[in-house]
């Protein structure tokens, strides 16, 4: 465990915040049923048992986190979207916020509390967690 907890942050150095973004909702279950037949069994309940969680900049104000999500809601879709489907070809086109806001939940929270000694990773923009990991270097 490290000395003293941590509150979320970027790279940077500023504080961050908590979005959880990686909810599945029906829209998307009914994409993966779609993409292929070894999707067919999955349910909702499946998809959410272990949401992705995503650090974001600082928000103080549900406007803010919704402008941040609007910013980054490409990225996150297409990060779930190649967590099941590498091939792009199968993915939705319509990737928007609004799509994005029908095929998942999100929460956000404003503190996150690392208790764990293992440095933190992040990945490279482009790679996969599987193919391309580094620790993040710089306090938090």
């Amino acid at each position: 465990m490290n000395a003293a907890p941590r509150e979320s942050g970027g790279q940077d150095g500023h504080a961050g915040t908590v979005g959880r973004g990686g909810q599945a909702q029906a829209p998307f279950l009914d994409w993966l049923r779609a993409a292929g037949p070894t999707s067919l069994d999955l349910t909702l309940l499946d998809l959410v048992q272990e949401p992705t969680i995503y650090l974001i900049p600082e928000c103080d104000t549900n406007e803010d986190v919704a402008e941040v999500l609007r910013e980054l809601s490409e990225e996150i879709f297409e990060e779930q979207l190649a967590g099941w489907y590498a091939d792009n070809s199968t993915w939705p086109p319509d990737r928007s916020f609004e799509v994005f806001c029908r095929g998942f939940d999100y929460q956000h929270h404003s503190m996150l509390v690392d208790l764990s000694d293992e440095p933190l990773i992040t990945i490279k923009p482009g790679a996969s967690f599987q193919t391309q990991y580094r620790p993040l270097t710089g306090t938090i």
